[in-house]
């Protein structure tokens, strides 16, 4: 006797937030594929596929996070996968959140952290999203530092709950630590465990600049899993808590940022949105302001001018004219680079002025954030050398960018490869094609040598420049020497 399939049971509950929202089938159908296009997804679901999940059909992969955000945006409030009735799945949109509160913040931080460190191979490939952008930038810049960020200690008696307690996965390599059996929910954060955290992150920053982002960028996530995370969930006063948010938003950024080098796009907006948040809970407008600029560097190297524009400017207007000089100039140099972007010559050449007129201000005893020591003569220079490349003004491009190199530490590796590329574009506009190639030539070689996706563009963004010339000497000379590299 044949069996028969198992009768669907109808979905009551995907159907009563339908007539809620006041979706017709098609209507739903729709905007889920327009969600899905922001993350990069071509879905092409109709009034028919609607019609099957409302029959008790569960759609597949991602489709239930994404009807599960068509609905909030909607409604206005937060819906899960299961308040559908539908299968939970891995969100795409995991991450873009802002969240309301610093408790909600390390859930969702956190969560990152651990699909990012095990075999989630696919967060690594979600696509970056512009229109992720808006929401947490508005956030942040209308938001105000978290009243309290405090936890006490948990009762005596030990009925304080198990939230936040990490479950083991075998297999799982785990970072070398200290004091490893003490660490969990409930432990006292101490000044030390901050300065291991600040420590952390000067390590991890010294191998990106040297070796870029993909050689440590997976020990880097795996410390946040196993020591920010039970620190967060510990315990701590108001002042510890501020400094241990800021220190934890930090090397979150820098999670973000070599992802960002590895060309992980969509993670790395993601590790931004949550540092931007963790930024919040510690109180630390213009740290806050650094990760709007980073993020403006990102929506640069992606051609997303308008969008890096929009940033930087919002990082201007949050931090206000209190920031340090430095910082300024920092900030307005992210702006003249979108404006770069788009060919915007007039206003990218007012923002580069102002930026050296801050730079100017600057005096050498100025105190600084210890993340906006780097923006220095030779980090102005080399904004541009950026900005004149992309305006196609070669010659002052070839200036900026030999001052660059001339003033950059070389433990500034990455940096020193991009301006170099730079430079290579710039004697290659002047017509100076042998000079041109041997720069090239030389970035190639060490582009090699480091875990960067984004050196190795700069290489072929340059070699794409090179097609008219593709058969002069110079060219095959150049094209034999990187061949030879593999």
């Amino acid at each position: 006797m044949t069996e028969r399939p198992p009768q669907r049971t109808p979905n009551r509950q995907l159907a009563a937030l339908i007539a809620e929202a006041g979706f017709s089938n098609a209507g739903l159908a729709r905007r889920v594929d327009q969600l899905g296009l922001e993350h990069g997804l071509d879905l092409r679901y109709d009034k028919t596929s609607v019609t099957r999940w409302l029959r008790g059909q569960q759609p597949r992969g991602t489709t239930p996070a994404l009807i599960a955000e068509v609905f909030a945006r909607r409604l206005g409030r937060r819906l899960s996968a299961q308040d559908l009735g539908l299968d939970a799945c891995a969100p795409v949109y995991a991450g873009l959140e802002f969240a309301a509160t610093p408790e909600e913040a390390v859930d969702i931080v956190s969560g990152l952290w651990r699909k990012d460190s095990g075999s989630h191979a696919e967060l690594r490939k979600i696509a970056f999203t512009p229109a992720g952008l808006v929401v947490p930038s508005r956030d942040w810049l209308i938001g105000r530092a978290d009243d309290r960020v405090a936890r006490p200690d948990p009762p005596a008696n030990g009925t304080g709950g198990t939230h936040g307690a990490r479950v083991s996965v075998p297999g799982r390599p785990v970072m070398p630590r200290q004091r490893q059996t003490d660490r969990g929910p409930g432990q006292r954060v101490s000044t030390g465990d901050i300065a291991a955290l600040r420590s952390v992150g000067e390590l991890f920053r010294t191998l990106d600049d040297a070796y870029g982002g993909g050689h440590a960028r997976q020990a880097l996530v795996r410390y946040l899993e196993h020591e920010a995370e039970p620190m967060l969930r510990g315990t701590y006063g108001e002042a510890t808590g501020r400094r241990l948010f800021a220190a934890t938003a930090d090397l979150t950024r820098l999670a973000g940022w070599t992802s960002y080098d590895i060309a992980a796009h969509g993670l790395a907006q993601r590790y931004f949105v949550q540092a931007l948040r963790l930024s919040q809970a510690a109180g630390d407008r213009p740290y806050g302001s650094y990760v709007l600029a980073t993020m403006s560097r990102q929506a640069v190297h992606l051609g997303h001018g308008r969008e890096a524009v929009q940033l930087a400017r919002v990082a201007q207007q949050g931090v206000g004219s209190t920031a340090p000089a430095v910082v300024q100039a920092l900030l307005h140099s992210v702006e003249a680079r979108g404006h770069g972007v788009l060919g915007e010559v007039r206003a990218c050449t007012a923002s580069l002025a102002r930026a050296e007129r801050a730079m100017e201000a600057a005096r050498p005893g100025d105190e600084l954030p210890h993340w906006a020591r780097f923006f220095d003569e030779a980090q102005l220079a080399d904004e541009f050398a950026h900005c004149h490349r992309d305006l196609q003004q070669h010659r002052a491009a070839a200036q900026h960018a030999e001052r660059s190199l001339q003033l950059r530490a070389p433990g500034y590796a990455r940096s020193r490869l991009f301006c170099r590329v730079v430079l290579a574009s710039a004697r290659l506009g002047l017509g100076e094609l042998d000079q041109a190639c041997a720069l090239a030539a030389e970035s190639a070689q060490q582009a090699t040598e480091m875990r960067s996706a984004r050196a190795l563009e700069y290489v072929r963004d340059f070699e794409k420049r090179l097609e008219p010339y593709r058969d002069a000497a110079a060219v095959r000379t150049y094209r034999d020497r990187v061949a030879a590299l593999g």
